[in-house]
């Protein structure tokens, strides 16, 4: 039989834990939860006492956790999804239905995938809300947040509670003015070394896979310019000597005023769609996840893309 202390812990006060650590502060997650700061010190303070544990410790200006808070907080995690998956309606009609759905992505998946995506997704879905978010390395953590109803990209997300749909391949292109020497002719990898080089790093946060393809040739190439995202790139490019070395269906989209040619290296990036329990029988995201595979199925006229897994 659970002691006094612990039966009255409630999912509200699992959530509240769940939502200062995400947050790291009091303050921050009244205002994810719309409550005031009392009712979340009031909910930590019954935690407190039914576990015998600080949970959170203040150190100057941040909030730490204690081992056992961070052990309780994965567990109240699993709950709390598993709560949610629950509640959520199953039956969803498209044409009536209203609701969220929130997609993290970058410039890549965004740029290709999301203007039809978004055109299907008003025509059959007039009333919900698409929310797109920048996903860079932390897609994961949007997820486990509950930031997130679905990321896309080529990471790869594991562990348990998390679920991926493969969705398209793509391959490395290089793009550049077609006045650079390297727009004629074969772009072998003896050529490509001595180019000028533009680096997208999404804010510093991410290492481009072409990168490490290179590095283990014992080619360590310095860009002449390091953006933080694929925005304007074309912008950058024209009237220079400078060459972009970016996923091969974005470079196709400029190939009316730049110069794309194949990367010497030929590597396979698998973009795959991720979720969570949370949102795994939802009606509305089974739904909208289905409709991101179709559009994505209709992407590609030149025959590379794969056949994608059914959505359990």
């Amino acid at each position: 039989m659970l002691h006094d202390g612990l039966s009255q812990i409630d999912l509200r006060s699992l959530e509240v834990l769940v939502t200062v650590s995400d947050n790291g502060s009091f303050s921050k997650a009244a205002v994810a939860m719309g409550v005031g700061q009392s009712t979340i010190s009031y909910a930590v303070d019954r935690l407190r006492r039914a576990f015998n544990d600080q949970l959170f410790l203040r150190q100057g200006n941040h909030l730490t956790e204690t081992e056992k808070c961070r052990d309780l907080v994965s567990h109240a995690r699993e709950i709390v999804n598993r709560m949610h998956a629950i509640a959520v309606p199953i039956d969803f009609d498209p044409a009536t239905a209203e609701g969220n759905v929130t997609l993290s992505c970058n410039h890549h998946e965004r740029f290709l995938l999301m203007p039809p995506y978004v055109h299907a997704l008003k025509r059959l879905a007039p009333n919900v809300t698409l929310t797109l978010l920048e996903s860079a390395v932390i897609g994961k953590q949007q997820l486990r947040e509950n930031a997130a109803d679905i990321v896309l990209g080529p990471v790869r997300i594991l562990g348990e509670g998390y679920f991926r749909r493969h969705m398209f391949l793509d391959h490395y292109s290089c793009l550049m003015d077609r006045s650079n020497p390297l727009a004629q002719g074969e772009l072998t990898l003896e050529r490509y070394k001595g180019g000028a080089h533009v680096a997208v790093t999404h804010n510093g946060q991410w290492q481009p896979f072409y990168l490490e393809a290179l590095r283990s040739r014992d080619i360590d190439i310095k860009p002449r310019l390091i953006l933080p995202s694929h925005d304007s790139l074309e912008l950058m490019i024209e009237g220079t000597d400078l060459i972009a070395t970016i996923p091969h269906r974005l470079a196709s989209v400029y190939d009316d005023r730049l110069a794309a040619r194949r990367f010497p290296i030929h590597i396979p990036l698998e973009i795959d769609m991720y979720w969570t329990e949370r949102t795994h029988r939802s009606g509305l995201h089974k739904w909208a996840r289905q409709l991101l595979a179709d559009v994505a199925n209709q992407l590609s006229p030149d025959g590379e893309l794969e056949a994608t897994a059914s959505d359990g």
